[in-house]
């Protein structure tokens, strides 16, 4: 009986260490730029010249190795993310609130009225070497507690991250 609830235990302690090595795969491990393959940083310095990687770290969502690089050029914030083989995925691109709908703006402050937006970034899809725009990002400080919302390229959608991410799940 001892042995059954032994090896009961040494299975649930397997399981729980799997769920948790796999949820860090989800979620990413930082790395320095030395770290980072060749063919992943030849592409980030062909589609921006001159930019300095300021962080990165190594995600396998579903299994595919992908570096989310974050990046400055020009004092302009940029996020990539990279296939291990170098294709670029998206690229996030800082804007100013001057550069976006006033109904993005007006719409995140309808939703989060004490909310101080703090960063606006352009999410765009890529293929090859054309971006096409899908959302914005917009990171607020909203009660000393910050929030990454999911605001539509017109503003008539203002979701949370995690809310944005349910739904492509469905």
């Amino acid at each position: 009986m001892t042995r059954i609830i032994g090896v009961a235990i040494l299975g649930i302690t397997v399981a729980l260490l799997a769920g948790c090595s796999h949820q860090k795969h989800e979620e990413g491990m930082k790395i320095s730029p030395s770290e980072i393959p060749a063919a992943v940083m030849n592409s980030a310095k062909a589609r921006l010249p001159g930019a300095e990687v300021t962080s990165a770290e190594k995600e396998s969502p579903h299994g595919a190795v992908v570096y989310d690089l974050e990046l400055k050029q020009g004092g302009r914030k940029y996020e990539m993310d990279v296939k291990e083989d170098g294709t670029i995925m998206e690229i996030e691109k800082q804007v100013q609130s001057s550069d976006v709908p006033a109904a993005v703006l007006s719409n995140v402050k309808a939703k989060y009225p004490n909310a101080t937006i703090k960063e606006i970034m352009e999410v765009n899809k890529v293929s090859g070497k054309q971006e096409t725009p899908i959302h914005y990002e917009v990171t607020v400080m909203d009660g000393g507690k910050e929030r990454e919302l999911v605001v539509s390229l017109d503003g008539s959608k203002v979701q949370t991250e995690a809310e944005a991410e349910k739904g492509e799940k469905k």
